[in-house]
């Protein structure tokens, strides 16, 4: 048995779509939220963990928003795929690994909405590489940016179909 069929320790299966409607019912909101999620998309997560990563990624885009922010779920292949996208000002593309660097802080557009330590998306990029995923940034749909999180699917529970 090869040893990533087994979730590391302290990890469970969560269905990724549940820990997104968790956390944004959990929030107030500066701008409203849209969600598009597929049920029963699921990770091995440490679920505190999780929801620390949502919140970097849902205040990162409520910073930024002009008057929205769209949290999508899916599956994609392998992988759960999870995007946070605002439609402010979006990432100049030459910015879109620097972001990720501790205490970074964009100049204009991102910065027009203030406060932010310049920490929340190194602690997500952290969260994301513990769970063996990947994490990037790309133009959103509106013009704003689009946070795009990459995780390996839990294997699905006895009697379950794929």
């Amino acid at each position: 048995m090869k040893a990533e069929t087994k979730p590391p320790p302290g990890r469970r299966a969560a269905d990724l779509a549940e820990l997104v409607r968790t956390e944004v019912s959990s929030r107030a909101h500066r701008s409203p939220v849209l969600l598009r999620l597929i049920d029963g998309v699921a990770v091995h997560a440490v679920e505190h963990e999780m929801h620390h990563l949502l919140g970097n990624l849902l205040d990162n885009a409520q910073r930024h928003a002009r008057s929205r922010v769209l949290v999508e779920v899916r599956q994609e292949g392998a992988h759960a795929e999870l995007a946070v996208s605002d439609d402010g000002g979006g990432i100049a593309e030459a910015d879109r690994e620097r972001v990720f660097e501790p205490f970074t802080r964009l100049e204009e557009p991102r910065s027009a909405g203030g406060g932010g330590s310049g920490l929340g998306l190194a602690i997500a990029r952290e969260i994301v590489r513990a769970h063996g995923g990947t994490i990037g940034v790309e133009d959103g749909a509106e013009g704003g940016a689009r946070f795009v999180v990459r995780l390996p699917l839990a294997d699905p529970a006895p009697g379950r179909g794929a």
